[in-house]
């Protein structure tokens, strides 16, 4: 190391000759791949996780949850766009903490990413297996451990992503537009053969004083807001893309909005029908409500295959999602914040360590919960809540960071502007805050092993940066960025050698 420059409570070091070139990216997607990824890490959220609220809150009570986090949802994706825009490197919401709130901002949020898209992608990977499994029952008769299923899929698209960010993109496009076929053909066949019934939306007995649209009154919204995020949880990890994508500036914002739009229409669609063709209690029971659906429609010899057409969204949701953790931790590590290794990209440009290292937690995690959750039903909504508490953070984080930075960097070039500006994410943070607060008075034991399982990893987690990751930073873009004040923005057009200010 040539120097070392001490800043409040960190340590910056000179990259190491060769530091950045070993930890390089690929541009190679436009607006399409920048949908697609999006679309795709969301896109098993209609296939399955959204329903276990629909017989708790009733219908009704689900659907104003839906509308509350849609809300949300666009209120958080016009502030992430607006700071995308400026910041076009990979850090996402670790970049947009690190600039408002400095290097603890910056870790803090930063992990929250973490936690949610490794544990999605671990919700993911427990949802297509059981649908995975029973596609290979309704052909063979044989039936897999589900942990075999979490190894096969795992290593599948750990294969996918390590080959090149180009294949990913292409892939999210191909099997984005075949989920939303699938969606589609669900609703066609549902009111084709009539087994959309209206009164089926309704059919939880109202408790006294209650209502059949709020069968367990008003309360139980606040509760199931958790499950409506999952319509949508994911779509923003774009910022993630920006030095892949051609353009970020103007791409990652439009893709976004277009992407939102798309999941809100696939969201409604698959609410409204699987629902009237289950019933409310009956879609909140099951733990693959889109398969179900069918076999209530169509004869049980189409079973395997409709199983295999369910299947693909899952699989879509584990192509983006999992590119999500790897960009995450790429980012995080590349500035020092995690051990560098994990940022090593190799000759594919991609972040094949970083890959590897978060489907392993992601797995031992289901091999865990499995293990100590009982039933398949409890181990499923526990890994769900992880991730969405994991999410919850990370968004009122960036919300108060698209607040401060507003103040901090008055100057700071911004070529997208959020056209809700501050109040919108004030809006957006509040609901996340309300959601937050939701966990702790459920009393539901998913959700209070959910806590307990974040504020583990938080505890770790801090305890090491305080050790040993903050004496380790390196000047990457998004810490550059920051110490800058927004004036050295876009590694295409400026150099980061990760060099130290001479003074």
């Amino acid at each position: 190391m040539s120097s070392t420059a001490r800043k409040p409570s960190v340590t910056y070091r000179d990259a190491d000759e060769g530091y950045f070139e070993k930890r390089q990216l690929k541009r190679s997607a436009g607006f399409w791949g920048i949908w697609g990824i999006g679309v795709a890490a969301v896109i098993s959220g209609e296939f399955s996780g959204w329903n276990f609220g629909t017989a708790t809150a009733g219908f009704g009570g689900m659907a104003i949850a839906t509308l509350i986090v849609i809300v949300m949802y666009f209120c958080l994706l016009f502030s992430i766009g607006e700071m995308s825009a400026a910041m076009p490197h990979t850090g996402g919401a670790y970049s947009f903490a690190r600039a408002a709130m400095g290097p603890w901002g910056g870790f803090i949020t930063g992990l929250a990413e973490t936690i949610e898209y490794v544990m999605t992608t671990a919700v993911v990977v427990f949802f297509a297996g059981q649908y995975a499994d029973g596609a290979l029952s309704a052909f063979t008769g044989l039936s897999l451990p589900q942990p075999v299923w979490w190894a096969v899929l795992y290593l599948v698209f750990l294969g996918v992503n390590i080959l090149g960010a180009a294949i990913g993109f292409r892939l999210a496009i191909i099997v984005s537009i075949l989920s939303l076929a699938i969606l589609a053909v669900f609703v066609v066949v549902a009111f084709a053969t009539g087994s959309f019934q209206v009164d089926r939306l309704f059919d939880v007995a109202p408790t006294a004083g209650n209502s059949a649209f709020l069968p367990n009154g008003a309360l139980p919204i606040l509760f199931v807001l958790p499950f409506a995020m999952w319509f949508f949880l994911g779509i923003e990890e774009l910022p993630l893309a920006a030095e892949e994508t051609h353009d970020p500036a103007r791409v990652i914002p439009k893709a976004g909005f277009w992407g939102l739009v798309t999941l809100l229409v696939a969201a409604v669609a698959v609410f409204v029908v699987n629902t009237g063709v289950l019933g409310a209690k009956g879609t909140q029971d099951s733990l693959q409500p889109l398969l179900d659906g069918f076999d209530a429609m169509v004869p049980k010899e189409l079973a395997g295959v409709l199983a295999l057409f369910a299947l693909v969204g899952l699989l879509a949701s584990l192509q983006g999602i999992m590119y999500a953790y790897g960009r995450n931790m790429y980012s995080l590590s590349r500035a020092g914040y995690y051990p560098r290794f994990l940022s090593l990209t190799g000759k594919r440009q991609t972040p094949w360590v970083a890959l590897i290292v978060g489907a392993v937690i992601g797995y031992l995690a289901l091999v865990v919960v499995q293990v100590t959750g009982g039933d398949s039903g409890v181990a499923g909504a526990v890994v769900l809540n992880i991730a969405v508490w994991g999410a919850v953070i990370a968004y009122m984080l960036q919300m108060a960071s698209f607040v401060i930075l507003r103040r901090r960097f008055p100057n700071a070039v911004r070529p997208y502007t959020s056209p809700t500006g501050v109040p919108g994410a004030i809006v957006a943070g509040v609901i996340a805050l309300a959601i937050f607060i939701g966990f702790f008075l459920t009393g539901i034991a998913a959700y209070l092993i959910a806590i307990a399982g974040i504020a583990v990893v938080y505890v770790i987690g801090l305890a090491l940066f305080a050790l040993v990751g903050r004496h380790n930073l390196v000047l990457s873009p998004e810490e550059e960025y920051a110490m800058t004040g927004g004036l050295h923005r876009d590694p295409e057009v400026e150099t980061y050698e990760g060099t130290l200010p001479r003074t």
